[in-house]
């Protein structure tokens, strides 16, 4: 089989290197790929939301499976058009990814089909969103509509911080990732956790689940940032979680999908949280898998990637393919110190990097010429680390992590309390 990786990022690099591992994958390309999916492939160079140029190129190298990583890839329609060219597709079509790429389509989605979220307000205009505030009790999750690459979601303790943050979006600042609309969402309370279902347009299966860290500093201190780390099993939730959540969440999902005329294929990311009493609600859809999740449930996948994912891009969906370790894995994420503030370019790193046994490192964003790599900044690397539980894993993640400090000197850093709290129950 000759896959096609669409992305750029350490999820991307995740995907590759389980798919590269089946005996099932001929060849191996991603566009535009990285450092990471260079050593075990070619990488094109195309832009993941160039759709026109990734289907002519995947005709002329006989691509048999498309597996599309980034949220701009779908919401750019390339699921839709490499399925139009007869391609294999493991990703949603456009019109099924608003579940993303819409936060207001979402919740309406989820309040048409009776399925668990919190309590919200969508409006489109200053005016709008503060009439909604006027009688608003408790905190406020002001979030905007479209995707804004982890910058459009801001937790207000108050109403009163919550028309702070429309007075700016709808003044100098404009709303995160362009457009008018804007939700505000009643803050849940519990603990937050991160379920994989793949589905096949007929059938939906879930994968597995992690824990991860949206804050920059330790603590869940600083701003929210595109992730900092994750772990996989949740240890400290129900034994049940997921059969609670296949039976409360997918399941009226998959059926209102059905009822809405939508064929998804491809990975339906659960933003969960989790309360005692209440059981699971939403707090998000992804139309993708999740990065750092990815990071962390790729090294426990123990199955053969290539036939899962063809299978489910097909209509066909095998659940016998999926198996998952007993082993449990805590990655961590080396970024440049700003972040998210600002990207600092980094430049000079080795493209191999010596870890441990049990070890992995999953390249961001980054090229490489001459053994070595450039980053634009940002999220650089994921060190990922497999152990008998999460304690094992933890410590074996951060003495790898660690021992980077001469390959990285002080360019990197890390939250030091991922996957803390797990090992403490």
């Amino acid at each position: 089989m000759r896959i096609l990786v669409v992305g750029n990022g350490a999820r991307e690099d995740a995907l590759s290197w389980k798919l590269a591992q089946s005996p099932n994958c001929e060849a191996l390309f991603a566009s535009p790929g990285n450092a990471g999916t260079a050593s075990r492939g070619t990488n094109w160079g195309v832009s993941a939301t160039d759709a026109k140029r990734l289907v002519e190129r995947a005709l002329a190298e006989h691509v048999g499976l498309c597996v599309i990583g980034p949220e701009t890839a779908l919401a750019a329609g390339v699921a839709d058009k490499m399925r139009a060219a007869g391609i294999s597709t493991f990703g949603a079509a456009r019109s099924a990814a608003r579940l993303e790429s819409s936060k207001i389509f979402a919740k309406r989605f989820m309040e048409r089909h009776e399925i668990p979220t919190a309590y919200f307000r969508a409006v489109h205009s200053l005016e709008q969103g503060e009439k909604a505030l006027s009688d608003w009790q408790g905190a406020v999750v002001v979030k905007a509509d479209g995707l804004a690459a982890g910058k459009g979601v801001v937790v207000c303790e108050t109403p009163n911080d919550a028309r702070a943050i429309l007075r700016d979006w709808y003044g100098s600042a404009g709303v995160p990732g362009g457009g008018i609309d804007v939700l505000l969402e009643a803050k849940l309370e519990g603990r937050e956790v991160s379920v994989f279902a793949l589905l096949d347009g007929r059938a939906g299966v879930i994968l597995g689940a992690a824990c991860d860290y949206k804050r920059a500093g330790d603590g869940d201190t600083g701003p929210n940032t595109g992730g900092m780390g994750a772990y996989s099993p949740p240890a400290t939730f129900p034994h049940d979680l997921l059969d609670h959540v296949r039976e409360r969440i997918l399941a009226p999902v998959m059926a209102g999908l059905e009822a809405e005329g939508e064929e998804y294929r491809g990975a339906l990311y659960l933003g969960l949280m989790w309360n005692e009493e209440e059981g699971a609600s939403v707090l998000e859809f992804n139309a993708r898998f999740g990065d750092p999740e990815t990071q962390v449930l790729m090294p426990r996948f123990t199955g053969d990637l290539p036939l899962l994912l063809k299978s489910c891009a097909d209509g066909i969906l095998d659940p016998s393919t999926i198996s998952i370790g007993r082993q449990a894995c805590v990655g961590v994420v080396l970024a440049t110190r700003e972040y998210p503030v600002r990207s600092t370019p980094v430049d000079g790193l080795p493209a191999s990097i010596d870890l441990p046994a049990g070890c992995t490192a999953f390249w961001g964003t980054s090229d490489v010429a001459n053994g070595r790599v450039t980053s634009p900044g940002g999220r650089v690397l994921t060190v990922s680390a497999l152990g008998d539980d999460i304690e094992s894993a933890r410590q074996r993640v951060y003495g790898a992590v660690r021992s980077l400090g001469p390959v990285v000197g002080d360019r990197l850093t890390f939250r030091s309390d991922i996957a803390s709290e797990a090992t403490l129950r």
